[in-house]
């Protein structure tokens, strides 16, 4: 049993006589909150978890610890919905009370088994400051909703010999029969990797060994988390979170990272032949993305959008962090490519249209509200650098530039008055190949922006806090450009 305590480490049960109440109001008239994007009421949130399409719903997990903006005791947090866009919260899904997920209950997938859906789930213990361990574990939610934890978990107790306690993230798929669990590891000798066990009835499990990933890594990479696997277009796709990359010119430039792979597994022999992978989004706030198949089949993917140790300005209101937009994902030309989600088209409500000219100044765009979808495309391109400005008044602005020398594009959000993460750099950047036109495809909500560039090509999830007052999208170029452009206002998710 772990013996490790501190005052982080305490449930939603231990709360103080009407401390959650106040917590949920100290927070409630953010002007930061997300108006569509999945959100926490209080606390802290992180990693999507189990999500499905079960049972005609859509359910969404993840990270969730109630206290503060901090990193303490995890919970799961649950919410669904009909359409993935009006959002039910539902009590609490897993609280860590056992033995076995003394210090939390961490990141884990599902998979519908015989009509239920199988939840998977890491429970952290911890024994000191820097000794640790890991249960896998499993709850299970029946057609009526309710969700029970496995009666005889952890179903995996411990880590393999050969790793440390850093062993976490189970996604569990079934191939030809058999069920097979990846895990994100940390070997004895601090390096990363992805470790397989496998069973018949997704309950009882056998250690099969390592999964041998030919990845060109640096010996810096100290752990994989978040492991995702799927097939796509007859591709077997592996996403994973790497952490320790170093930048290298446009890539990795977070403090932890995201990369895709495209090959071919073998599972018999633990062997993940790879035909091409790279960094998976160029933004500064996504990570431990999660895919699952939606209500067609189509591979579906949500991911934090936030970043860990870095402190964000809605810290000081008691939450923080929210989920991206749901993304469909498809492979073109031999790369993963991410767009919005298509059920995102059912915020629509205002439409407003423009074409313009502009010639080495910049030209304005009106917006009445702080939650909108911006459609723009740049043709008859005769400038070498031009782009445009999200969230942008006076002072304060998030700028994407694109510079057709360089044939680069970057993203700054230097010039907030509530700039964080300075540490990490406020620019993100990407190369891109110029055609005779460009496509920005943006969605904004409050305090995030997503901007899809050429149809998924080159993805940017950027958090910002801007102060209140009136915002405009700016449209700049040192030459003579034309564009036409579509503008939705958004509705409001239903998700208090």
């Amino acid at each position: 049993m772990a013996n490790y305590t501190e005052p982080k480490y305490r449930t939603i049960y231990e709360a103080k006589e009407n401390e959650l109440e106040n917590l949920k109001k100290k927070s409630a008239d953010s002007i930061w909150k997300p108006a569509f994007h999945i959100h926490p009421q209080y606390g802290l949130m992180n990693d999507p978890n189990g999500l499905a399409y079960f049972n005609g719903e859509f359910h969404v997990f993840y990270q969730w610890y109630p206290f503060d903006a901090i990193h303490g005791m995890k919970h799961w947090a649950h919410v669904k919905s009909k359409d993935l866009i009006n959002w039910e919260r539902l009590p609490v899904a897993l609280v860590p009370v056992e033995d076995y997920e003394s210090h939390g209950a961490y990141s884990g997938a599902s998979i519908e088994v015989n009509g239920k859906l199988y939840m998977y789930y890491t429970g952290n213990i911890k024994y000191g400051t820097e000794e640790r361990s890991a249960n896998q574990c499993l709850a299970v939610m029946n057609s009526d909703g309710t969700i029970i934890k496995y009666e005889k978990n952890p179903i995996i107790e411990g880590v393999p010999e050969g790793y440390t306690g850093h062993v976490r993230d189970p996604k569990v798929f079934e191939k030809d029969g058999r069920y097979y669990m990846f895990l994100g590891a940390q070997r004895t000798d601090l390096t990363g990797a992805i470790i397989v066990y496998e069973s018949d009835d997704a309950i009882d499990w056998t250690f099969k060994g390592e999964l041998k990933l030919e990845l060109d890594l640096p010996e810096s990479v100290y752990m994989l988390e978040c492991p995702d696997y799927f097939e796509l277009n007859g591709n077997d796709v592996l996403v994973v979170s790497p952490q320790g990359l170093a930048a290298e010119g446009h890539n990795y430039q977070n403090l932890y990272n995201v990369i895709y792979v495209i090959g071919i597994l073998d599972i018999d022999n633990l062997s993940f032949e790879v035909h091409h992978y790279q960094e998976l989004e160029k933004g500064f706030d996504f990570y431990a993305p999660q895919t699952f198949a939606g209500k067609n089949n189509e591979r579906l993917l949500y991911a934090w959008a936030g970043m860990g140790e870095i402190e964000y300005p809605s810290d000081k209101e008691s939450w923080a962090h929210c989920l991206s937009v749901p993304r469909e994902l498809d492979i073109v030309d031999g790369r993963l490519i991410q767009k919005p989600a298509e059920e995102l088209k059912k915020l629509r409500k205002d439409l407003k249209t423009g074409e313009l000219v502009i010639s080495q100044d910049c030209r304005e765009i009106e917006c009445s509200s702080e939650q909108y979808e911006f459609e723009l495309d740049f043709n008859e391109v005769g400038a070498s650098a031009f782009g445009l400005e999200l969230f942008a008044s006076e002072t304060e602005g998030l700028m994407l530039e694109f510079d057709r020398k360089k044939q680069t594009v970057s993203l700054n959000r230097e010039k907030f008055q509530s700039a964080f993460g300075e540490e990490y750099g406020f620019v993100r950047s990407s190369d891109l190949e110029f055609g005779s036109s460009i496509k920005v495809h943006a969605f904004v909500d409050r305090s995030i922006a997503e901007i899809f560039i050429n149809n998924g090509e080159v993805v940017f999830t950027a958090r910002v806090f801007p102060k209140e007052g009136p915002k405009v999208i700016k449209l700049f170029s040192d030459g003579k450009i034309s564009c036409s452009y579509k503008k939705y206002e958004l509705a409001q998710g239903i998700l208090m």
